[in-house]
């Protein structure tokens, strides 16, 4: 499988991107990349088609895209199901789920550009607004230039992509250089649904200096990154003046379990939350503060669902747990596991590589809060169980990190929930369900640290445009 590059009236560099499947290291497809040049070529196609208004899509003309895009998608689902599996590394059952919420995300922007409307705006309220009417429309914002990540290889382009289609934005989309064949598959689709070219460059850059650069240009309109918060927050610090953005970054979502929680029910919730592809998900549960009466009944069951997990072939329909994209990350888990446990923490289960690509699932009993499994996100499948005595210690504990993205509480008491919906420093908080619940429309984006905006698809599409106003003066209007 090879992509050339997809930049009207620009030359390929001299650097061939090779895409690897973190399974077995097999080379799965190739994609041409583009240098400065490329990629200034890249702004110019965005920026002249954005200026030509003339050459603006209608908004059917923008429905019968996506609705196309989203007939090929469900004709192609097996290939593109097997290209963000191969390169992404996750289970064939999870990839389908993945590719079952792209096709209806771009389903979901179809319906926002059905139902999308403006707002009057009151006037002949006084002397000074009479004989006028006023109301809103939107209108595209302009060139949208997109970062993505590797964790979930279709549907993360499909939340960047499909919205700035839908709101007639040009769109420069550059996935995470470890899975960037199912961004240029999906963008490929886009154009034979009838997108003409240069409304969606999909690229991959010989240098990250050549991304960077187009971060700072001025003709970016809005910018949208998905990935880690140290790169997110300086690419953020770089932007032009008046260019609006969204930044997605990680968490290290805690979830409390109350004393009168349901075990039974909790677990599999709790062992899926955490274990999800490798525990490669922004709000994967990663810290489980269990009130002590339940601490030993939810360590064990986390234990023995760790223990029954299977790794290995993401095709295979039997494997829960894939590879980790990189060898680096295996090393970068083993080494803070260890760490914790010099720290103090007990190793309950797992806490060894089972390759350079695959980790144990593991439980940590107790960990340090000051360790980094206790403060950092550790992106693998890795679950600590903390024991705590009082719900106000443990919320406080909870609360005691630099992020804020998703939580959960676990109790049957209502004025618990609504105490610990109220106290714990998230953005959304999921009630007797894990932290990794997520259905693509409603909002979805952290505080603090853990990102700057709301995204999810109707978020996106909002942000993406502006509310432009018309006043009308007419002696005319009396009411």
């Amino acid at each position: 499988m090879h992509y050339k590059i997809k930049v009207p009236n620009a030359n390929a560099s001299e650097t061939v991107l090779s895409v690897t499947s973190p399974y077995d290291g097999s080379v799965i497809g190739t994609v041409e990349t583009i240098n400065q040049a490329g990629a200034e070529q890249a702004l110019i196609n965005a920026s002249k088609l954005f200026k030509n208004k003339k050459a603006w899509l209608s908004a059917d003309e923008r429905i019968q895209i996506l609705k196309k895009t989203a007939v090929s998608m469900q004709e192609r689902y097996d290939d593109l199901v097997q290209i963000a599996l191969s390169e992404g590394g996750k289970p064939l059952l999870d990839t389908r789920v993945e590719m079952n919420r792209a096709i209806d995300g771009v389903l979901n922007c179809i319906e926002l550009i059905r139902n999308e409307s403006g707002t009057e705006i009151p006037m002949q309220r006084n002397p000074a607004s009479a004989n006028r009417v006023a109301f809103t429309s939107k209108q595209p914002r302009g060139v949208v230039l997109a970062f993505s990540a590797f964790n979930h290889p279709i549907n993360l382009i499909v939340h960047q992509v499909a919205p700035a289609i839908a709101t007639g934005c040009p769109v420069i989309i550059k996935p995470a250089s470890d899975t960037a064949l199912s961004a240029f598959a999906f963008c490929e689709l886009l154009e034979e649904a009838g997108l003409p070219k240069g409304w969606c460059q999909p690229i991959a850059v010989e240098d990250l200096k050549v991304a960077g650069k187009m971060v700072e240009d001025k003709r970016v309109d809005f910018f949208t990154f998905i990935g880690s918060g140290r790169v997110g927050w300086m690419l953020k610090a770089k932007l032009s003046a008046g260019t609006h953005c969204a930044l997605e970054h990680g968490g290290i979502a805690p979830v409390i379990v109350a004393e009168d929680a349901d075990v039974d029910d909790i677990l599999p919730l709790l062992a899926k939350g955490g274990f999800y592809h490798a525990g490669q998900v922004c709000v994967s549960v990663q810290r489980v503060y269990v009130h002590e009466s339940l601490f030993d009944k939810v360590s064990q069951g986390l234990v023995d669902y760790a223990k029954q997990m299977k790794s290995g072939d993401p095709a295979d329909e039997a494997t829960d747990i894939g590879p980790l994209i990189r060898h680096a990350e295996t090393d970068r888990i083993e080494s803070w596991v260890f760490e914790a446990i010099e720290e103090g923490a007990k190793l309950a289960t797992g806490g060894k590589r089972i390759s350079d690509a695959f980790y144990e699932p593991t439980v940590l009993i107790n960990p340090d809060s000051k360790s980094k499994v206790s403060q950092q996100e550790i992106f693998g499948p890795v679950i600590c169980v903390y024991s705590y005595t009082n719900m106000d210690g443990a919320i406080e504990r909870a609360n005691a990190v630099p992020f804020s993205f998703q939580a959960s509480i676990f109790t049957k008491n209502i004025d618990t929930a609504l105490a610990g919906w109220q106290d714990l420093e998230a953005t959304a908080v999921m009630i007797n369900d894990h932290t990794a619940f997520r259905v693509d429309w409603m909002p979805f984006g952290g505080e603090k640290e853990s990102g700057y905006g709301i995204g999810g698809i109707p978020f996106t599409y909002r942000d993406m445009q502006m509310e432009k106003m018309a006043v009308i003066r007419s002696p005319a209007l009396k009411y």
